[in-house]
């Protein structure tokens, strides 16, 4: 009898995860289950394109006749409510069952909600499936004022669209400098600039207290008892790991559910990948959000399961951010870091950075340089760079790229 595939969550990692497993030769049955209804789509662009044109149809990953094409098990709309180890099934809302040799788990996260008054009013939105997204664009083409809580990517790129659209944003961040999480401050100084530079007003090392209103969300009370008129507020604070089915099939979660080096949970049957996923990465437990990431999951996973001998996963990890006209890549995980390298443009903004742990290149900034972007992500899979090997090199990536062949 043919090996079973079963696919729990049907955005980019587990579509990948059902492609490449074809593309692998894998043979035996596959059954891709999601819990929204309609095509798997690009979760990556909401806040991007889809929030500027309202483009639903360039969303989503594949056409629907790729599922019988490739002979894989389409079922949207379809809650998993729990795993049968024992039985090696999954039991499906209503009591169905559906049995597997091997279960990938690619269930995402969900927006983190802060435990503030106010957040259930209309008004209030969050942006993590289509239908938020749907319900966000149409709520910005009508409002005067918005309030976006959390400086991160999500919230940055909503804020450059909406204030372009005429939109009056303030962007509230606890921290001391936006995508504190993900770059360094030279990086979040450009990002700073640019958005007041556009007319946003970002508070940063500010709270939000809740949110006002009776019927509907009128504004944002801050801390300090400021109340910051608004008539569209996006939460914006992250996400957490949905890494319940896993957790009460008995399997170990932390921050994600953690696997090993080549994404296996303790029950060599089970995989985790995409944003649920803690695995080991230099060394250290790593959950990543990333589209590229879910990708690279899903691949690695299906060349396992069709039976190929791999080393274990240390693909690099790379991110992405539209804001405005200011395209963020980032190489690399800066974790760690000591130390920075700046370049700038003819204008004297920041338009690379180059950061080191004890010497070493470990991660690459750019904004609107993916020439520098993809120079960098061919150094940092090589042999260990040097801060000193670079500084000689007049910093130039790709001329160091070139000179190593």
């Amino acid at each position: 009898m043919a090996e079973r595939v079963v696919i729990v969550g049907a955005g980019q990692g587990g579509l990948q995860a059902a492609a490449s497993l074809r593309a692998e030769g894998f043979a035996g049955p596959v059954t891709l289950i999601g819990d929204e209804p309609g095509l798997a789509y690009q979760r990556a662009l909401f806040s991007k394109a889809y929030m500027k044109d309202g483009d639903a149809g360039r969303l989503a990953l594949k056409p629907e006749s790729f599922f019988a094409q490739s002979d894989i098990d389409y079922r949207p709309a379809t809650i998993v409510a729990a795993i049968d180890r024992a039985a090696g099934e999954v039991v499906l809302a209503g009591g169905a069952r559906v049995g597997f040799d091997h279960l990938i788990l690619a269930t995402g996260a969900r927006n983190a909600v802060p435990p503030l008054p106010g957040l259930d009013l209309p008004g209030v939105h969050g942006l993590r499936g289509l239908a938020d997204a749907a319900r966000l664009r149409d709520a910005m083409g009508r409002a005067r004022r918005a309030v976006v809580i959390g400086g991160g990517f999500i919230g940055l790129e909503f804020a450059a669209v909406a204030a372009a659209a005429g939109v009056a944003v303030t962007v509230l961040e606890a921290a001391d400098r936006l995508m504190a999480r993900a770059v360094t401050p030279p990086t979040s100084a450009r990002f700073l600039d640019f958005h007041r530079g556009t007319g946003v007003d970002v508070r940063l090392s500010t709270l939000g207290a809740g949110v006002a209103g009776t019927e509907v969300a009128e504004g944002v009370v801050l801390t300090d008892g400021t109340t910051l008129p608004a008539d569209l507020v996006l939460l914006a604070t992250g996400v957490r790991p949905n890494v319940e089915l896993a957790a009460e099939a008995g399997l170990a979660v932390a921050n994600g559910i953690v696997v090993d080096g080549h994404l296996r949970t303790a029950d060599p049957r089970i995989f985790a990948i995409g944003d649920c996923a803690s695995f080991p990465l230099d060394g250290r437990a790593t959950r990543l959000e990333s589209v590229q990431a879910a990708a690279d999951h899903a691949r690695h996973v299906a060349r396992s399961i069709a039976g190929q001998d791999q080393p274990p996963y240390a693909a690099l990890p790379w991110f992405w951010s539209d804001q405005g006209p200011l395209k963020l890549q980032i190489a690399g995980l800066s974790e760690g870091w000591n130390d920075t390298h700046v370049l700038h443009d003819a204008e004297g903004a920041v338009d690379t950075v180059l950061v080191f742990r004890a010497g070493l290149l470990i991660a690459v900034e750019t904004v609107n340089q993916a020439g520098r972007h993809m120079a960098a992500r061919k150094l940092l899979v090589g042999p260990p760079l040097l801060r000193e090997t670079l500084a000689a090199a007049g910093w130039d990536l790709r001329a160091v790229l070139a000179a190593a062949g």
